[in-house]
């Protein structure tokens, strides 16, 4: 069976030897445990290494180099505004924290390869593995291939090398750092992430101000009631809405019926007894504010709480409103009757609380009634409409000017220097993110556009280099002995405890914040999903979001600086 299948599917068809690669790759990604799951990408390497070892099938590089050249873009597209905010903002500790966990998961890596006799492959593997960054592997393969003074049976041998190294030490490299940082740190220094995530909530929000602000989830409600208390009578619907804010209630009265017609209304209006007013509010504020006692009787008035509602996602770019506190921001008059729904930087989701200050791209998606949002939106900065189309002209350009911009090379003692095709495009990817984000009206790579480049992008490029590396992969790993697992597991923790002391010792970072510092800097997803499951918070994901963005560049430059020591 396996015999037909080479010779009458897959040798002819590699191309669907790469899909199967895939598929099982996506399906071992599953394997889970806790929050700790393998993950689609080693998924794949692993898919590809059994299926290579197995049908022996090559595939050309031009198909791998294509699919990695789309992820580095897409990787520096997403992380563009964030990696070049924190460079010059209020972000610099996390970034000097990230910098010391990436420069001395480099030496350490380097230090070990060197102690053992590894060769440039096994060395940028045990990087990218332990450090758990997956762009390693192309770009020290890119890397390898440049090196003078190497048959080409020697490049091919060092390039699966690479995969090996990676395939070994990933898997540890995640279950450690998710291990370290949610459960033994926290354990030896006897904190506790849950109680101190909540301290620092309340630290950083007022609770009696900020009833809708608890982890950034809102649900809006719309009723109708009819107005039967007496003292409602000659107030204006700004004086009861004012009024409600200073009780800690967002309640905003956005529609009124009068003698049985829709009327015109402002903040002056004057609210008469026998008025059906619609009512805007959070869930939680109607429930305190119990409405039946202090309006009258709800009715189901269709017509009434028939209009049109938005919820529009705007990019901050307002001179006069950047610099401001989320706060600040909902006392403004064109805020009333409009909810700050979620909040995003860099491209994710932000666990924004009342003291985060607003900053130039950052995302907010806002929603109410139409005719109030569109102003905020306008006050506020750029809308961004919703749209599945991507701007193929501005991804196109973009990974061609990286490939431009990585062609060109410098000779240092014999070696060539280049950033490369694909170090160009992680570059050229981390300028057209960062342009996008200042102006978001061109430029549109949507969200399913970005995970097809990113994540299956990264997956095809794996799969194809797993195949590739398949028939070598036992001769490998024999060479490399099991102890490659040993130094691998160090080379992840050493890292993360260095900057765990810098950052708790000298930095003076709290303490669910730096475990989401430490997270970002070493890139482990997985890791800050374990530490928001053990501090039952969003917080620690306030440490996360920068030192990502600078890990990602960082690490992947790595891939090719260590080849280069190497050598």
């Amino acid at each position: 069976m396996i015999d037909f299948l080479e010779r009458n599917v897959f040798d002819p068809h590699p191309e669907l030897l790469i899909f199967v690669t895939v598929a099982l790759g996506f399906l071992l990604g599953r394997i889970r445990y806790r929050t700790v799951a393998l993950g689609s990408v080693t998924g794949c390497l692993v898919a590809g290494l059994l299926l290579g070892a197995q049908f022996k099938v090559g595939i050309d590089d031009t198909v791998k180099n294509l699919f990695f050249t789309l992820f580095l873009f897409a990787l520096g597209y997403k992380v563009g505004p964030q990696f070049f905010r924190g460079l010059r903002s209020g972000g610099v500790p996390q970034v000097v924290n990230a910098l010391v966990v990436c420069v001395t998961g480099l030496l350490v890596s380097w230090g070990f390869a060197v102690m053992l006799d590894y060769g440039p492959g096994l060395s940028a593997g045990l990087l990218g593995g332990a450090l758990t960054q997956s762009a390693v592997i192309g770009v020290a393969q890119d890397a390898i291939g440049n090196l003078p003074n190497l048959s080409a049976s020697r490049i091919k041998a060092e390039e699966n090398l690479v995969a090996v190294g990676y395939a070994v030490t990933y898997p540890l490299g995640t279950i450690l750092c998710a291990l370290l940082l949610a459960d033994v740190l926290p354990r030896v220094y006897r904190r506790d992430l849950a109680q101190e995530s909540a301290q620092l909530a309340k630290e950083l929000d007022t609770p009696d101000d900020a009833p809708d602000q608890a982890e950034g989830y809102y649900e809006v409600v719309l009723r109708a009631y009819r107005l039967d208390r007496p003292e409602l009578a000659g107030l204006s619907i700004g004086d009861f809405e004012r009024q409600q804010e200073e009780l800690g209630r967002r309640i905003y009265l956005t529609r009124v019926r009068r003698d049985g017609q829709i009327i015109d209304h402002t903040q002056e209006t004057v609210l008469r007894q026998g008025d059906v007013v619609a009512v805007s509010a959070l869930r939680g504020s109607l429930t305190d504010f119990d409405p039946r006692s202090h309006l009258g009787p709800e009715t189901d008035d269709v017509e009434l709480l028939g209009y049109r509602t938005e919820t529009l996602h705007v990019v901050a770019s307002n001179k006069e409103q950047l610099g401001r506190t989320v706060a600040q921001l909902r006392r403004e008059p064109f805020m009333t009757g409009v909810f700050l729904d979620r909040y995003y930087r860099a491209g994710a989701q932000f666990p924004y609380r009342l003291s985060t200050v607003l900053e130039h791209g950052d995302t907010l998606v806002l929603t109410g009634p139409r005719r109030l949002v569109d102003p905020a939106v306008r006050a506020i900065g750029k809308p961004v409409p919703t749209s599945y189309a991507t701007d193929m002209l501005w991804v196109g350009l973009g990974v061609f000017l990286g490939g431009c911009v990585g062609i060109p090379a410098l000779t240092v003692s014999g070696v060539p220097i280049s950033l490369s095709t694909s170090g160009g495009a992680l570059i050229m990817g981390l300028v057209f993110g960062w342009i996008r984000g200042k102006y978001p009206t061109f430029g549109n790579v949507p969200p399913g556009a970005q995970w097809f480049m990113d994540t299956l992008g990264l997956c095809l490029f794996v799969a194809v280099v797993g195949i590739n590396a398949g028939p070598s992969f036992t001769g490998g790993l024999s060479s490399a002995g099991w102890g490659l697992l040993l130094w691998g597991a160090a080379a992840t923790v050493v890292p993360l405890l260095v900057g765990f002391l810098v950052g708790h010792y000298i930095q003076k970072i709290r303490f669910p914040v730096l475990m989401g510092v430490l997270a970002g800097g070493q890139t482990t997803t997985a890791a800050i999903g374990a530490v928001n499951e053990q501090a039952r918070s969003q917080i620690p994901t306030l440490g996360y979001t920068i030192p990502y963005a600078v890990g990602n560049v960082l690490l992947t430059i790595w891939g090719a600086v260590i080849v280069i020591l190497h050598h």
